[in-house]
């Protein structure tokens, strides 16, 4: 493979044919990291490319209010109010309230045609750093947390990043804090005097802040660290479902990403890694920017973005050299993330890619058209699959339930026999339905595909079809092969 699409598969999506491919790949990755970020897409299958409609890209507090309105209807709808029991209503209610079927197809769109193929790389690989799942409504939110707390926040500090996470009411809500109360909370006190008044300190986030999206257990923290991380976050988050007036009331505020409930914190100062936090709302800023410049982040989340995008077994100089970035720029991504095309593009070791990543990869490189637009959404189409139910079938959603750890990089946890299958039935379904423009030979002349492709692909005999599914599932299209 040449050199251009070496480096486009391992950090970016692949170029789409009639792009001009870039003398000097290196300047064209680190200047992507600040490329124009459109939302891009198509409104029906046969449709030009365009910017997406701003009316299906509601701001937080339209999307809690859709969230609301929803609630309402099912309620009414178990009571059979309103003819809100009627197929009608009940469609009607999903398609006008609820949103992760219009974030998915956004962030489909967004990799195939999206002029920005390394910034959407980095936005896949933080959001499932920093895992948010369906619980608590979390996933009318989703698509909020990923554009607007990891990609719009992808040029400034990991630490700016880790607090804008941290603070979101999606992650707030999948880890249960948004009911955390501290133990000498006015709230808990009051609650002990009630008859069914349930209250406690819930440390789910505060274990994943400290063991997955910052030190890793590498650090040697406690479980005495992990109580003081949750009665730091106690106090922070709201239902989504909670009306504006209970928001005032709770927290004085509006905003659902400014949300902290004085009567459910914890008082008094916290100590968490021997580093003395204060009390109040500023404490939980206090502790992310610690944890972002601490050491055993810096070590634990340079490896892993050494494996993500580097090599399956990341060697320690590549690790250091991103590390050594990290500290010179205090944590500034632009210097991350420019460290990790660097270090990307000098090691020829083989990537294995995630199976969405290869699945867009595959469209662009052909030219196929195999997501529906947003016009149609919701409408049955006898050839294209809802992007919902491809990414399901795929294995790897960032909308469907899963634990905090997110998806591995290795290719031990998507090489095997099934999830080999299932890229096969994909390649061929983008052959038969998809319509690629571009042919498995114009393709593999393009991307100077090595012999061994070559040889697999004529091996497939003269059918197109067979051809095709032969090259976009052989080892150096999956990254197995990368010279």
């Amino acid at each position: 493979m040449n050199e251009q699409f070496r480096v486009a598969q391992k950090i970016g999506l692949m170029f789409r044919p009639g792009t001009k491919l870039p003398k000097d790949i290196k300047n064209w990755a680190i200047s992507q990291l600040h490329a124009d970020s459109p939302v891009l897409g198509i409104s029906r299958k046969t449709g030009k490319v365009e910017t997406w409609p701003q009316s299906m890209q509601p701001d937080l507090e339209e999307r809690a209010r859709l969230f609301r309105l929803y609630r309402e209807n099912k309620k009414k709808e178990e009571e059979r109010k309103d003819g809100q029991e009627l197929e009608s209503a009940k469609r009607a209610n999903r398609e006008d309230n609820r949103m992760e079927k219009k974030d998915e197809m956004k962030f489909a769109h967004r990799n195939v045609y999206g002029k920005d193929q390394i910034r959407m790389r980095l936005m896949s690989f933080w959001a499932n750093h920093f895992t948010i799942s369906n619980s608590n409504g979390a996933w009318q939110v989703v698509g909020h947390a990923m554009e607007e707390a990891i990609l719009a926040n992808l040029n400034g500090s990991f630490s700016n990043m880790l607090y804008k996470v941290t603070t979101h009411p999606g992650m707030l809500a999948y880890l249960d804090n948004i009911w955390s109360a501290g133990e000498n909370s006015k709230h808990n006190i009051s609650c002990k005097l009630k008859v069914d008044c349930q209250s406690g300190l819930n440390d789910n986030l505060g274990r994943e802040l400290l063991e997955l999206h910052t030190v890793s257990q590498k650090a040697g923290y406690s479980e005495n660290d992990i109580r003081q991380t949750a009665k730091t976050l106690a106090g922070w988050g709201t239902y989504l479902g909670d009306s504006v007036e209970k928001l005032k009331k709770k927290g004085g505020t509006k905003d659902h990403w400014d949300m902290y409930k004085t009567r459910y914190a914890e008082p008094g100062n916290k100590k968490v890694l021997d580093k003395e936090i204060v009390t109040g709302k500023g404490g939980l800023r206090q502790l992310t920017d610690y944890l972002a410049s601490n050491e055993y982040t810096i070590m634990h989340l340079s490896e892993k973005l050494c494996q993500h995008f580097v090599s399956e077994n990341p060697q320690k100089k590549d690790i250091d050299y991103i590390a050594n970035s990290w500290r010179r720029g205090k944590g500034d991504l632009d210097q991350i993330h420019s460290a990790v095309i660097d270090r990307a593009i000098n090691s020829k070791d083989d990537k294995f890619q995630w199976p969405m990543m290869w699945l867009f990869q595959v469209i662009r490189l052909s030219d196929a058209t195999f997501f529906k637009g947003w016009q149609n959404i919701y409408n049955y189409d006898n050839e294209l699959m809802d992007v919902e139910d491809i990414f399901e079938e795929l294995g790897q959603s960032f909308w469907s339930d899963r634990q905090p750890d997110g998806y591995l990089s290795k290719k031990e946890e998507w090489s095997s026999v099934e999830m080999f299958e299932r890229r096969l039935r994909f390649a061929d379904a983008i052959y038969k339905v998809g319509k690629p423009k571009t042919s498995p030979e114009e393709i593999m002349d393009r991307i100077g595909a090595n012999m061994t492709t070559r040889n697999l692909v004529e091996s497939a005999g003269g059918e197109k079809g067979s051809r095709f599914v032969a090259l976009m599932c052989s080892p150096e299209l999956m990254g197995l092969k990368s010279v």
